[in-house]
């Protein structure tokens, strides 16, 4: 799209996006699933339904509450936020590129779009029921022949504003021609012969009076300034099977007094630091395993990719078999094609991989072999009776972990009960305020003995 054109309609939705919250509205979209595929592809090869399931468990793991979504025909969907008055349509970015490796293994980019649309409620449901042909036109700039609102094409390596009106299209066609015409090069005018420089002349030396001797400065009081808290921390990561800690987890110091946000931006963020101090980390604690924090979705959007390798492009080499990459926030049914590309991504600096989980019930079984150290269920319910159910449901599937060779491992462990029932349960290794204080520094050792059982002894 060409430079000016892109700027004129930014401008718009802009316009558009502040009339938005002035009128105190809430964000209300219309989702709909484009295939571009090549021509030799015919429409009864394109594998709707599964577009659809892929699309909705997308959506349902990725639009939560209280933001609200739903299909509301094949291949559209509507999504609305009742606290915001204009959605991001970058946030549905990682679902273009899951549905290009999931529908489209062996094919290059370019196989499917998204389209956002953003109005009031009529117009997004008129949107929600165009036909592919009218689609195809908005993302060609034509238009269309319907309400006025905000749209986006959205693919894997790109999010694009696009005219919504026919008189916007003609619009964003002028602007488009005239940005073409003004790229055309110039015909290369004869240059003119530039005029000798006048040197001016040399001014005459003049004898300098000595420079008065300096004052000596008053010496202030030195301040100290108290030392701002690093934004993270470590959890100790104790092996109950050996009876000794084998390493540590990097952590946000935040999430001791609140949630973790929602927000990919901002877990990316969060996830930078870490890595940062991680690598700091690195040249002074010389003992354990060393796990590192990554979003799922986070690592499947092309931006965020680049921003994850840059900071591991600093990492030594040497270090790789002390480090574990720890991916949180995967929907249950996560898609091993996209597990099997962040194993790829990650394997350069980190020797294991480990899935952080909610759901005690997450279906193991349907990974291969060698995807996976380590699973982790991090402990979530508000009382201890609902933190050991959880436990218990976790480790009845211990044989199918077995049969993978992956390590069944519990966060936030956070007493001697649960302590104690991680370890009859037959659970590998623990971490939480059980079993450490939250750090400033990784664990030096691997002599000594949970906090829970410590205290207990005491």
């Amino acid at each position: 799209m060409a430079a000016g054109c892109t700027k004129s309609i930014t401008a718009l939705t802009n316009w558009r996006g502040m009339v938005a919250h002035a009128a105190g509205m809430t964000a209300i979209a219309c989702l709909r699933i484009l295939f571009t595929a090549d021509a030799d592809m015919r429409a009864g090869d394109m594998p709707k339904h599964k577009a659809q399931g892929v699309a909705d468990a997308f959506l349902k793991a990725k639009w939560r509450k209280p933001r609200k979504c739903g299909a509301v025909a094949p291949l559209a969907f509507v999504l609305a936020d009742h606290n915001a008055t204009e959605l991001d349509p970058t946030e549905v970015q990682g679902l273009a590129v899951e549905l290009e490796k999931v529908l489209f293994p062996n094919r290059p980019i370019g196989q499917i779009a998204l389209m956002t649309f953003e109005g009031d409620e009529t117009a997004v449901l008129h949107f929600s029921a165009l036909s592919q042909k009218e689609l195809a036109s908005l993302m060609a700039g034509e238009g269309y022949g319907g309400e006025p609102g905000r749209v986006h094409v959205v693919t894997a390596d790109a999010v694009k504003p696009m005219p919504v009106t026919r008189e916007e299209a003609k619009v964003y066609a002028a602007e488009k021609a005239k940005a073409a015409e003004a790229e055309k090069p110039a015909a290369a005018a004869p240059a003119a012969a530039a005029p000798a420089p006048v040197q001016a002349p040399a001014p005459s030396p003049a004898k300098s009076a000595p420079a008065p001797a300096p004052t000596p400065a008053p010496v202030a009081a030195k301040v100290v300034t108290p030392q701002r808290p690093a934004d993270t921390g470590w959890w100790g990561v104790y092996d109950l099977s050996q009876g000794a800690f084998v390493g540590s987890t990097v952590a946000m110091r935040a999430d001791l007094v609140e949630p973790p946000p929602e927000d990919d931006a901002k877990l990316l963020k969060r996830d930078l630091v870490a890595l940062t101090d991680v690598q700091a980390a690195l040249k002074t604690a010389s003992f354990g395993e060393i796990q590192a924090s990554f979003g799922f979705w986070n690592l499947i959007t092309p931006a965020s990719q680049e921003s994850y390798k840059a900071r591991l492009s600093r990492y030594p080499l040497d270090a790789r078999p002390r480090l574990t990459a720890s991916i949180y926030g995967a929907p249950r049914e996560a898609s091993i094609g996209m597990l099997q590309q962040m194993r790829a991504q990650l394997s350069g600096a980190f020797a294991a991989m480990d899935l952080r989980i909610t759901d005690p019930t997450f279906p193991v079984q349907g990974l291969p072999p060698e995807l996976l150290e380590s699973v982790t269920l991090v402990l979530s319910g508000e009382t201890e009776h609902d933190r050991l159910k959880q436990i218990l449901k976790f480790v009845e599937r211990k044989s199918a972990y077995a049969a993978k060779g992956v390590m069944q491992c519990v966060a936030n462990v956070a007493s001697a009960v649960e302590l104690e029932a991680c370890k009859v349960a037959g659970v590998v290794r623990v971490q939480g305020p059980a079993v450490t204080d939250f750090m400033d520094t990784p664990v030096a050792a691997a002599d000594g003995a949970p906090l829970a059982l410590a205290k207990s002894a005491a």
